[in-house]
């Protein structure tokens, strides 16, 4: 896996009257013809995000990893916590933010919507959920360990996008009854839904950085990580035919 910073090229895009500062991967080899929206966790793009990011650009995707916050900015602290309560207190404004990152990949990828897919980790993974159950233009999301509440539940006379979940059973911020009620709304709605369940993950188990921020809530786990991984790339390949 390349970890060369410069695989990123700066891509500026706006939602509304904010620059957004996205970083763009182009595929390293050949080009597969298929392109993927990358959504930060909390705070902003970091590494896990580039890590996977390219990732997929060695198998031929072209990436972009979004900017949530606007202006690349990576949030702590109050400012982090201010800036996730009204997202998710505020569904519009969090599907137009994340809508304005997939019309960026579509611009830059010059592909159809069956070729777009994105992905997310942490809060990326509960936004790209809610572009899906927005009935937005991609064929495909996958949700790593992110919330899977919403305000806004899918509704059945929307065409959403396949959808991938990945969760750890030990995760604090997505308990059993989340869990539940999601399935419980993807039935409801006739959804194109899976899940999958890592019985001893915790939350951001994808995240190789996790562990050196002493929070018990969260662990690195590498078995759930790369079979999550892998997962995803088979489901990619099933959607983005």
């Amino acid at each position: 896996m390349s970890t060369d910073p410069q695989a990123a090229v700066p891509y500026r895009y706006a939602d509304g009257d904010l620059d957004c500062h996205g970083e763009l991967y182009r595929p390293a080899g050949a080009a597969n013809g298929r392109a993927v929206l990358v959504v930060h966790e909390a705070d902003g793009i970091g590494g896990n995000v580039r890590r996977h990011s390219q990732r997929l650009a060695e198998l031929g995707y072209l990436v972009l990893a979004a900017d949530m916050h606007g202006g690349g900015r990576v949030l702590d602290g109050a400012a982090m916590h201010a800036a996730l309560d009204r997202f998710r207190t505020d569904p519009d404004l969090l599907r137009g933010r994340v809508r304005a990152g997939l019309d960026a990949l579509a611009a830059a990828s010059g592909l159809p919507a069956e070729r777009l897919a994105a992905i997310g980790y942490c809060f990326g993974g509960f936004a790209v959920l809610e572009l899906a159950r927005s009935g937005a233009p991609l064929a495909a999301v996958g949700s790593f360990h992110g919330l899977l509440t919403t305000r806004r539940p899918a509704a059945p006379e929307v065409d959403a996008a396949r959808i991938a979940v990945f969760t750890g059973a030990r995760d604090p911020l997505v308990p059993p009854d989340d869990v539940a009620g999601f399935q419980a709304e993807m039935m409801r709605a006739g959804a194109d839904w899976q899940m999958s369940i890592y019985g001893r993950a915790l939350h951001s188990f994808t995240n190789v950085d996790v562990d050196g921020l002493d929070d018990a809530r969260m662990a690195y786990d590498r078995r759930a990580h790369e079979h999550s991984w892998a997962a995803l790339l088979a489901f990619l390949d099933d959607a983005l035919r």
